[in-house]
């Protein structure tokens, strides 16, 4: 039993060590996110309609996460073997989504503080 239960704290000690970004279990910063897409990542606007006809990340596609049959439109419209990133207002759609999208296998990244972030830090934004 004692060794059970050192083996679970240190398995549990290192994965707590890895970066946010790296394990995939934080949301990722503007910059890190930028950095991703430079790399051929995939965006993904989980937003409504409405809400993109405002103004959404450039090349994003737009799957809304509250509409039924969100996995498989997104199945439809991105590689599951690439990663992507999610984003949506300010982060609580997107959370889902990224959980979603964790369990049908996804690599998913969660954009810290959504579209709103990004715009307050003064990124563009495509119409």
């Amino acid at each position: 039993m004692k060794i059970l239960l050192f083996t679970t704290a240190l398995l549990l000690s290192m994965t707590s060590c890895l970066p946010a970004a790296e394990s995939g279990t934080e949301p990722i910063s503007i910059e890190q996110a930028e950095k991703q897409l430079t790399e051929g990542e995939q965006l993904l606007d989980v937003r409504t309609k409405e809400e993109w006809d405002e103004g959404h990340l450039e090349n994003a596609t737009l799957v809304t996460v509250t509409e039924k049959g969100f996995l498989e439109k997104v199945l439809a419209k991105l590689d599951p073997k690439k990663p992507v990133i999610v984003y949506c207002r300010s982060g609580t759609r997107s959370a889902a989504a990224t959980a979603e999208l964790r369990a049908a296998g996804f690599t998913v990244y969660d954009l810290k503080g959504g579209i709103t972030a990004w715009q307050a830090a003064g990124k563009p934004l495509a119409k």
